[in-house]
């Protein structure tokens, strides 16, 4: 068997985790080489974990606690009852059975640190961390068996198993308790230091697979929270936004990942309670009894702050999801914000969020201060109460049985001051199970919406719809669809018109079986491809977006270019197709991102094509070259859908449908339609009315202009060579390099008199160990003295244990204070920087990076960072502490223990180094997964149109494993460092005892040679405390340093102009008047919002996505007639709207607007025949500006030649009114015109 080696090399240097050695130690590499023992145990024992955890050490070498579990696989499914199991238990059980059945490792339990990383291995050398910072690629893959995909496959087969089984289970903790735990008792250890050295490995097999199983559990809950946000229906996304899900992966499942770590201390500590008592009833007789009452009555005054601190858990999550929604709206639509001048308002909306999360945050972290003062001052009252019942039972107090009780009570007592903790994250852990258990249960969509099947061979139609209605809501008593009809021939094509709100994207989605059926039938038959209304572009290449996970067929993928006219463009574009495009497309116009939309669906080369108004986001010209190219030229063979509002283009399909109010009026070719349906003749009157002509335009095949196919691979391989030389739009996620030593600290302590409330507390900390070192030591001194009664000894002793415990009291408050008032200052600066930070910030940063700061890193700022400050101070004190009492009795120790802290110091240095640039990798890794997460939300619908969701689900899960790898290394690297400290501890123990058997006698009494060794049992466990204390503060201070990035954000123009302000009494008067709300009737909302139950107070859930498109517009129309403003800008306002309404609008905006300076940008020609200037734009460059008459005068005008493509063919003069000041961008590609705009140029 080959051995496996870890590698921690330079002072100041990083880790490097990827040595594979053979068994004779051969290889390079200089530096501290060791193997760890655990590792080597595991090897040893693959099939069988033989312990876990071993708490030794009482008085004279008595090795008092044990614990372990076993976990020797099992797939035996659990034993059915009666009783029909619920969700919530059948979930919980699963994650149960999961835990106990990954607890066996074979020999391959370090995969990861073999050297196999990234597909290579690397068996010569190892990297030094002092040479370079660790990146990305150096942190190796983990096992097979711990990646996400197989966390998640056995978690399915256990869900099923236990459905099919029908078994229920009581609670979370009883399953957990009773499949996880299995005792072995461990032989007693003959001397102090085998049995410290036996106890330091068992804990760390212990803490190492716990975490391991955290982790696990953590993958499978993210992978299963991203394929069920896959398939919500749409009653799903109502009841769980983007936002909230956001916050299940980067909270919840975090919390329930931490669970596993934390649940043994909630059987260990009792049952080593149990053991303690036994040896306290030896020592001190029935006087154990009110020890025990002391224990009953702390646990039961624990009872109602648990279930409070409960409530207010699951009120904190709630406030955080309205928050994170509210957060997640505002970035994604900053430009509107910015457009508008609503920073402030919306980040005072979140700020008032913010507030009542403050309200529940207190609350928490209250709870948990008082749950730490209860447990922290029970050790005292403990021995109060034992020693005051000795006094009135007549039992004799002596050295011997009074440090024995002393000894036996220190052991305990980290433990049970780590009770608060444990139920904090039981409960948080509860609270997020739940809430994800609600998340999995939400509505799906039914493989029953649609009956598709690939073949079409067999059958003569592609679409068939029977008499079907559809209904986006549940059990609702007016479907959305009512008694729809359709068949589609294979190569048939089919447009489909209507009146905003009719339906038509309804039908669409009703095809792709995103809208269950309430009756009737429908079959597809064939490959679908979807083009939707709103563009979804995925963060990456051009060239990525279009092939869509296809292979490259370069033919093809040229032809495709072509048929789409995106040639022009790509050449415009710095790197081509390899063009980096920011999310959500922010880099590209609206027709481009369209156009590379139809790109998408070209290539996939499917039977059926439906299509949602893909021609209003681009002009005219690009429109007819598209629909002849694209739709009669590319797609000849297939079935095509097309909705539209471009009465041009029906004349060339085989059928028109005619929508309104959710039915299909009627449905024929063109002229049978236009000769039998008034409606419909209304329609195209509409669209003759505003192009200013009699004719219908015939859809004639235009010139292409671009360039040829080998011009296009020339292109091609230059662009692909000058992205390796240049940068794109997308910058790799910046993270801190090195050690920045106590800078984060600094900045966290910097917010709002935190150094005050810090030091406070440390101070309290400081005199609460003073007293106990003071309580013990008069104990030491006086208790067999003569002069001194017992009454005095225990009072004495009691005063100061009271005194003491208040400075825990004191110091609990002012660690919540200083939590709260850091995280106030923190959040309020990074809020003020995103929503001042400019365009060119949201452009070229995904959301994911922002949402996994304001999520998942705040979220530790808050709750964690705190209270693991002050532990990792006062761990660190008890354990100096303890070291200074066993030196002050046996100053010989001191020869030992000075070195030995030396090499830990030294030690530690190794082991932050590397530490923390994993844990910042794991920060930018989360990144990527919380970044994919929202755009899979964002696009789910295209997803599932393109039969995509296994190859995002796999992406998914090789995100979640970059993610995982960083932080196994880094609890992996804890347990090595903790496990030589503890060696470390052990010498120094074992060197003081020795002394204190050398010392002559009468040197020290017996009391304090006692005390010596009571701490000194106890070194072992304060030092793992105060290490591990340290290593989650260290960790947890990289959430501080993840928010400092983006809480300097370079500003834009300041917000207020002091030398250009209005006088400080203006408005003097204001007054509003609501008679009647004519603005809904104006932007023709009216008959829409009545027929809605709620009327005005009718719910927009997130994007407005329960809303069409057009009405979405008619939104942002009604919005700007509210406003007012004196200058109005108008993009693409109407392109989404039939013609008959952008008639009305047209109208309403000439008349409500006269007054105001309008600037429209527009691909509909007629929309700015009107206005008094047109600024014509071509390749990103100002082309012309002048009167709209005198461009049509203008020979070779580019406003000029657009205008026959609506005029007609004889390019007759348009007459419009100019009085205006009114201004038109008329252009091929308006992306520049608005990228001004929103810069305030």
């Amino acid at each position: 068997m080959e051995d496996l080696w870890m590698v921690f090399c330079g002072e100041s240097g990083n880790l490097d985790i990827g040595e594979k050695l053979s068994s004779s130690g051969s290889g390079s590499g200089s530096g501290l080489v060791f193997q760890p023992n655990f590792i080597r145990a595991a090897e040893e024992k693959p099939d069988r974990l033989t312990f876990e955890k071993l708490v030794s050490g009482v008085v004279s070498g008595v090795y008092m606690a044990f614990s372990g579990f076993n976990h020797k696989p099992s797939r035996e499914a659990s034993s059915k009852n009666s009783f029909a199991a619920t969700e919530q238990y059948c979930y919980c059980y699963v994650l149960t059975r999961y835990i106990n059945m990954n607890g066996s490792y074979g020999s391959d339990l370090y995969a990861p640190l073999n050297g196999e990383a990234n597909g290579t291995t690397k068996t010569d050398s190892a990297v030094k961390g002092k040479e370079k910072t660790l990146e990305d690629e150096d942190i190796p893959k983990l096992r097979e068996e711990d990646r996400a995909e197989s966390c998640y496959i056995e978690f399915l087969e256990q869900l099923n198993k236990h459905k099919q089984a029908g078994s229920s289970q009581l609670s979370l903790l009883w399953i957990i308790g009773k499949q996880v735990l299995s005792m072995k008792v461990m032989y007693w250890p003959l001397t102090l230091f085998f049995s410290k050295n036996l106890e330091s490995l068992s804990q760390r097999q212990w803490y190492f697979r716990s975490r391991l199983i955290g982790l696990k559990v953590k993958s499978l809950l993210t992978a299963a929270i991203y394929k069920k946000q896959l398939r919500l229906s749409s009653l799903g996304r109502l009841m769980h936004s983007g936002g909230e899900i956001m916050n299940y992966v980067t909270v919840d499942a975090y919390r329930i990942g931490e669970f596993p770590f934390w649940f043994h201390q909630t059987w260990t500590t009792s049952l080593q309670l149990c053991i303690s008592l036994v040896i306290l009833y030896r020592a001190m007789g029935l006087a154990t009894f009110a020890a025990l009452m002391v224990i009953i009555i702390t646990v039961l005054c624990n009872a109602p702050l648990a279930k409070l601190q409960h409530k207010f858990q699951s009120k904190l999550m709630v406030a955080q999801d309205e928050r994170l929604k509210a957060c997640n709206e505002a970035l994604v639509n900053m430009k509107v914000l910015k457009l508008y001048a609503w920073e402030t308002h919306f980040k005072n909306a979140i700020e008032n969020l913010r507030e009542v999360e403050y309200k529940w945050l207190s609350s928490v972290q209250m709870r948990r201060a008082y749950n730490g003062f209860l447990f922290w001052s029970s050790p005292v009252l403990v021995s109060s109460a034992t020693f005051g019942a000795c006094y009135f039972m007549k039992i004799p107090l002596h050295a011997n049985n009074v440090f024995t009780f002393v000894a036996t009570l220190r052991l305990v007592q980290d433990p049970i001051r780590s009770i608060p903790d444990v139920i904090g994250v039981v409960i948080q852990a509860k609270v997020a199970f739940a809430r994800i258990v609600k998340f999995l249960d939400a509505p799906e969509l039914q493989s029953r919406n649609v009956q598709q099947r690939h073949d079409t061979g067999s059958v003569n139609h592609s679409v068939l719809i029977k008499s079907a209605d559809f209904s986006w809501e549940e059990n609702s008593s007016r479907p959305t669809l009512r008694n729809v009809s359709l068949k589609m021939v294979p190569g048939e094509k089919v447009a489909v018109c209507g009146e905003v709100g009719s339906g038509k994207s309804t039908l669409l989605a009703a095809i792709l079986g995103e809208v269950s059926h309430t009756k009737g039938t429908i079959q597809v038959h064939g490959r679908i491809a979807y083009v939707s209304q709103t563009a979804w572009i995925q963060t990456g290449t051009i060239q990525e977006n279009i092939l869509f996970g296809s292979e490259m067929d370069r033919q093809r993928y040229q032809d495709t270019l072509e048929r789409c006219s995106l040639v022009k463009d790509l050449e415009l574009l710095p790197y081509g197709d390899l063009t980096e495009i920011g999310e959500r497309g922010v880099n590209l116009s609206g027709g481009q991102k369209q156009r590379i939309q139809l790109a998408r669906a070209l290539y996939q080369n499917a039977d059926i094509y439906l299509l949602d108004d893909p021609f209003s986001a681009v002009d005219a010209q690009t429109a007819t070259s598209l629909f002849n190219e694209y739709i009669t030229g590319a797609l000849s063979g297939k079935t095509v859908l097309l909705v539209t509002h471009q009465v041009d283009f029906l004349p060339a399909f085989d059928s028109v449908m005619l929508m309104s109010n959710g039915e299909i009026l009627q449905a024929a070719p063109y002229h049978q339609l236009l000769s039998s349906s008034q409606e419909f003749q209304d329609l195209v009157n509409a669209h003759k009315e505003t192009a200013g002509s009699e004719r219908l335009p015939e859809a004639n095949a235009m010139q292409r202009q671009g360039s040829s196919a080998g011009e296009i691979e020339k292109s091609h391989v230059e662009k692909q060579h000058k992205t390796s030389q240049g940068d794109q739009l997308i910058k790799q996620e910046e993270k801190e390099v090195g050690d920045t030593g106590f800078k984060p600290y600094i900045e966290y302590l910097n917010q709002n008199k935190g150094y005050l409330y810090f030091a406070l507390a440390s101070f309290g900390h400081l005199l609460f160990v003073t007293g106990q070192i003071l309580q013990n030591s008069w104990m030491a001194a006086n208790v067999d003295d003569p002069h001194v009664s017992p009454l005095r000894l225990i009072v004495v002793y009691l005063s100061i244990g009271v005194t003491s415990v208040l400075f825990v009291l004191c110091r609990s408050i002012f660690t919540v204070v200083l939590g709260l008032e850091s995280s106030k200052s923190l959040f309020s600066q990074l809020l003020n920087s995103l929503f001042r930070a400019p365009m060119s910030f949201y452009d070229s940063t995904p959301l994911g990076r922002i949402l996994s700061r304001v999520a998942s890193d705040l979220s530790i700022v808050d709750l964690d960072v705190p209270f693991s400050l002050i532990f990792a101070v006062g761990a660190t004190t008890n354990a100096y502490s303890n070291m200074g009492v066993l030196a002050f009795v046996t100053w010989q120790v001191l020869f030992v223990s000075i070195p030995m802290v030396y090499l830990a110091i030294r030690l530690q240095r190794y082991y932050f180094a590397s530490a923390k640039e994993l844990m910042r990798i794991n920060g930018t890794t989360k990144s990527l997964v919380a970044n994919h997460l929202a755009e899979s939300v964002a696009g789910a619908l295209t997803i599932r149109a393109f039969a995509g969701e296994d190859r995002f689900f796999e992406k998914n899960l090789h995100l979640i494993d970059i993610n995982a790898s960083p932080f196994f290394h880094s609890f992996a690297a804890n347990e090595w460092l903790i496990q030589r400290l503890e060696t470390f501890s052990a010498t120094v123990l074992a060197s003081a005892a020795l002394c204190v058997v050398l010392l002559p006698p009468g040197t020290f009494s017996s009391g304090f040679i006692g005390m010596a060794l009571s701490y000194g049992l106890s070194l072992n466990m304060s030092l793992v405390m105060s290490i591990q204390n340290q290593c989650m503060a260290a960790n947890y201070i990289i959430s501080v340093e993840r928010l400092n990035q983006y809480m300097h954000i370079p500003s834009e123009a300041p917000e207020v102009v002091e030398d250009n302000r209005p006088p400080s009494n203006w408005p003097a008067v204001g007054k509003v008047d609501i008679c009647d709300l004519q603005v809904l009737r104006k932007c023709q909302l009216h008959q829409a919002v009545q027929e809605k139950e709620q009327g005005l107070d009718s719910l927009v859930v997130e994007d407005g996505s329960n809303w069409s498109m057009g009405q979405r517009q008619l939104f942002c129309l009604g919005r700007a007639l509210l406003r007012r403003s004196r200058i109005l800008v108008l993009d693409e306002a109407t392109a989404s709207i039939d013609n008959t309404t952008d008639l009305i609008l047209q109208k309403t905006i000439r008349t409500e607007f006269s007054d105001c300076t309008v600037i429209t940008v527009a691909h509909r020609i007629p929309t700015v025949m009107d206005c008094t200037m047109v600024l014509a734009i071509s390749d990103g460059k100002l082309v012309e500006f002048d009167e709209p008459r005198n461009l049509m005068k203008t020979e070779g005008s580019l406003f000029g030649q657009l205008i026959p493509h609506w005029l007609g063919s004889s390019g007759k003069e348009f007459q419009g009114q100019t009085g205006r000041k009114m201004y038109s961008v008329a252009t091929m590609d308006t992306v520049e015109m608005r990228r001004k705009i929103g810069k305030g140029n």
